[in-house]
């Protein structure tokens, strides 16, 4: 996989991008597609009240119609891009049925936990029966080990909890103007390194669109935010951040190179089990960007923080897949 290759299929999904936000945007206001403000959440969020969401659309958009074309002409395509854009693009509906509840009846909640818990065990059962069929492996490598776990069976309702697991992660991640579309860029980043060393084309032209495609998601979705991805972007983010660690059988470094995300939902669990069994909150908000926010950091230092501390997890990730 040649280098030019990887960055013109980034560039084409970042000039699609560019191109497609300013003609979606106004659409999405004009209809109305208004993000609803959860009431529990930081006071000063209630002025994000109306901003256009489901730009996930956008990032989905962008993504699809580069890695076609892309693919189609280096002659790239084989099972892996499939099972990468039916992961992806099926989270991805899930999302914009909860985006669009939302939407429809003015409220902050769309779909319920069961309908969306469903409809991610549907889409991962899906793409793990592709996987068997096409002889994927069942063993999972120990990171700087030479240990490698023959899971046979049960490494399918593994995959099924990561991917559930993980989209749920990215979704509580994307709580700040350009925190996800930051830290995710740059997880898809490190996967694109690994993949090109570990010479899988098809999963590096992937990871590269969808840097090209949060990217310019970036452009106007940095603060003040002229769009929200909404569950659109973050569920299909999260479950194709997951496909690709698994097609490169790199499960287990999934936790490190996506560690914010892991922090982030760990934030959330602990703040739950916490409140429940003593009646105590550890942080002042959950998820755990919102601690810091409420602690008297602005929006922008707790991103910019938040995007370093995934530059260094990402590292990390690639020193120790090299054995550091």
């Amino acid at each position: 996989m040649e280098l030019k290759a990887i960055l013109f299929m980034m560039g084409t999904s970042f000039l699609l991008g560019i191109i497609l936000s300013p003609l979606f945007i106004p659409i999405l206001r004009r209809l109305k597609f208004g993000q609803q403000i959860r009431e529990e959440g930081p006071e000063s969020h209630q002025k994000k009240s109306g901003t256009p969401t489901m730009g996930g659309t956008i990032i989905l958009l962008s993504m699809l119609l580069s890695v076609l074309f892309v693919s189609k002409w280096s002659g790239e395509i084989d099972y892996k891009l499939y099972v990468l854009l039916i992961s992806t693009m099926g989270y991805g509906l899930i999302g914009f049925l909860d985006d669009y509840i939302k939407i429809v009846f003015k409220r902050s909640l769309g779909l319920t936990a069961k309908q969306k818990l469903l409809g991610q065990l549907i889409v991962s059962v899906a793409v793990c029966i592709i996987l068997a069929l096409n002889g994927h492996s069942t063993d999972i490598a120990i990171p700087l080990t030479d240990v490698s776990l023959p899971l046979g069976w049960l490494y399918y309702p593994l995959i099924v909890l990561f991917m559930m697991g993980m989209s749920n992660a990215v979704n509580f991640t994307d709580g700040l103007d350009g925190l996800l579309s930051g830290t995710s860029a740059i997880a898809f980043g490190a996967f694109t390194v690994l993949a090109m060393l570990y010479s899988q084309p098809e999963v590096a032209l992937y990871s590269a669109a969808m840097i090209g495609a949060v990217l310019a998601f970036l452009v106007f979705n940095a603060h003040p935010a002229k769009v929200f991805m909404g569950d659109t972007g973050s569920l299909a983010i999260g479950s194709g951040i997951t496909m690709v660690a698994v097609l490169l059988k790199e499960e287990v470094l999934l936790l490190i190179i996506g560690g914010v995300f892991v922090i982030e939902i760990l934030s959330v669990i602990i703040q739950v089990i916490s409140f429940k069994t003593t009646g105590r909150r550890v942080f002042k908000m959950s998820p755990i960007h919102h601690h810091f926010e409420l602690s008297g950091w602005s929006e922008w230092k707790v991103v910019i923080v938040f995007w370093l501390a995934g530059l260094i997890l990402a590292v990390l990730g690639l020193l120790i897949s090299k054995g550091l």
